[in-house]
């Protein structure tokens, strides 16, 4: 069980991924371990400030979240966590402009404003300084409140293709087709591209050291 936000993708996505080696190469491997965390990501907001710093925004406009306000004081008395931060919604789409000002699409593609979003209990959206929840493929029709961006006002709307393809780790490069509910469901069901690379990067890495060590006699299987 691997969480997609300990590896730098900005979404907590927890997925169940397996790995095999074929039996004769007598391979021993584990998981990549996780390079990023909460933990540093609340030191970079309510420690150091860095997080609200790089983004222009005052520390003092924030409020300190009760629940975390033990873990907060614990992390100040210890030293800098050594992993990087999880990387929040607003880190991914900070330089996307709004979508509901106007229609971007024709200038960034995928960025349309899809209206119709609403809270209920359960579904209420993805703060933008957090790791955005667990985009849903919406099978049973159009995505709930993970698909939703919950802004600092509390309004919420949908994200924008774009923007969660932003969250997948999708490059910009990649231009989707179809309509959004369709397009959400491919999105939904992806994994994410920097988790892939992650634990494919890993994967042949120790592939190759096989090879190294048996000679070259691996080439037909890298």
């Amino acid at each position: 069980m691997l969480n997609a936000a300990d590896h730098g993708v900005p979404q907590k996505r927890e997925r169940v991924f397996m790995v095999g080696f074929r039996e004769d190469l007598d391979i021993e491997w584990s998981f990549p371990k996780a390079t990023h965390s909460m933990d540093s990501l609340l030191w970079d907001k309510w420690v150091s400030g860095e997080y609200w710093e790089r983004h222009g925004i005052s520390a003092g406009r924030t409020i300190l979240p009760a629940k975390m306000e033990a873990r907060i004081t614990r992390l100040g008395s210890l030293f800098a966590p050594e992993q990087s931060p999880w990387a929040t919604v607003r880190d991914a789409i900070h330089d996307l402009p709004d979508p509901e000002e106007r229609d971007h699409s024709k200038d960034i593609p995928n960025h349309r404003f899809n209206p119709g979003a609403r809270s209920y209990p359960g579904h209420t959206g993805s703060p933008m300084d957090e790791p955005a929840k667990t985009l849903k493929a919406g099978d049973h029709g159009v995505p709930g409140g993970e698909n939703m961006l919950l802004r600092p006002d509390d309004r919420v709307r949908y994200f924008t293709v774009r923007e969660s393809a932003r969250l997948q780790t999708f490059p910009d490069e990649y231009v989707f087709h179809g309509s959004w509910t369709e397009t959400m469901r491919q999105l939904g069901n992806a994994v994410p591209v920097t988790l892939g690379r992650v634990i494919a990067n890993d994967v042949a890495g120790c592939l190759r050291r096989t090879e190294k060590l048996a000679g070259g006699g691996l080439a037909e299987i890298a």
